[in-house]
């Protein structure tokens, strides 16, 4: 295994497209209007025809339109995800939209400038920076209604931990997640453009439903944000990859991937 089998997200964009296992676009939140009570007291109205999404925040702070993807892995919860260019810099927003709880979550995330993918591993370390300049936040409120105490059900899980799981995502890029603790997971690629290839790398976990599972991984090696719905009870996961789609960071790439999904194993550490 050399450096250069190493691929940028747009490479892997490619290799994941012929015959990918993609949940179809819902048609179901054209012409629906949401607004967003955050926690942090941001009120957000959205607002989605059939390509475009339309935002307004109350107090001005951020409007604008984009095209979206809107899937569901579980009846009644909707994954969008948009990306927003405001302020200079590109957002990759993902929300879980939970119309059986009136609540969502939301992730706002951003890729490191060329100057700092720059900066060597051992470099960071020392610095006592993270590994990854992927940056991930996270935003929980309520839907529709004014945010109260507990009004987001939806809750950083240690569920996962221990799990080994195996992902398809196409007949041609199979992948294996073992969850390690709270903060990392190893993944390596069983078959495709990126076969052979494994890392371990900086996560998050929120329990959504009752086997559904908000998850998403901040890459070192390749600056990659990547953020999936696990359905463990319908064997079923969705969601997107988001990177640079060559290597002069001109350019973005943020494609579907969704799988069928299996349990290998679970290992069970006791109480240590």
């Amino acid at each position: 295994m050399s450096t250069s089998d190493w691929i940028t997200v747009g490479a892997l964009a490619d290799g994941f497209a012929p015959d990918a296992f993609i949940l179809p676009q819902l048609a179901e939140l054209a012409g629906q209007r949401f607004n967003l009570f955050f926690e942090n007291g941001w009120e957000i109205d959205h607002r989605f025809d059939a390509e475009q999404l339309h935002w307004v925040a109350a107090d001005g702070h951020s409007q604008g339109s984009a095209p979206y993807r809107a899937t569901s892995v579980r009846d009644g919860i909707y994954l969008v995800d948009f990306i927003k260019h405001e302020g200079g810099k590109d957002h990759s927003i993902s929300l879980v939209l939970d119309t059986l709880s009136q609540s969502f979550t939301a992730v706002i995330g951003t890729l490191p400038k060329a100057e700092e993918t720059r900066e060597g591993l051992y470099e960071r370390a020392l610095a006592g920076k993270s590994l990854t300049g992927v940056q991930a936040s996270f935003y929980h409120g309520s839907l529709d209604k004014p945010w109260q105490p507990g009004s987001c059900p939806h809750a950083a899980s240690r569920e996962l931990i221990g799990l080994r799981n195996r992902y398809r995502y196409s007949p041609t890029e199979v992948y294996e997640h073992i969850y390690l603790n709270d903060d990392y997971y190893s993944w390596q690629c069983l078959k495709g453009v990126e076969k052979g290839l494994c890392d371990t790398d900086r996560c998050h976990y929120y329990k959504i439903a009752d086997a559904l599972y908000l998850f998403v991984w901040r890459e070192k090696i390749v600056p990659t944000l990547g953020l999936v719905m696990i359905d463990l009870k319908n064997h079923r996961s969705d969601g997107k990859i988001f990177g640079y789609a060559g290597d002069r960071f001109d350019a973005l790439s943020n494609f579907p991937v969704s799988s069928y999904c299996d349990l290998l194993n679970r290992t069970e550490y006791g109480d240590d």
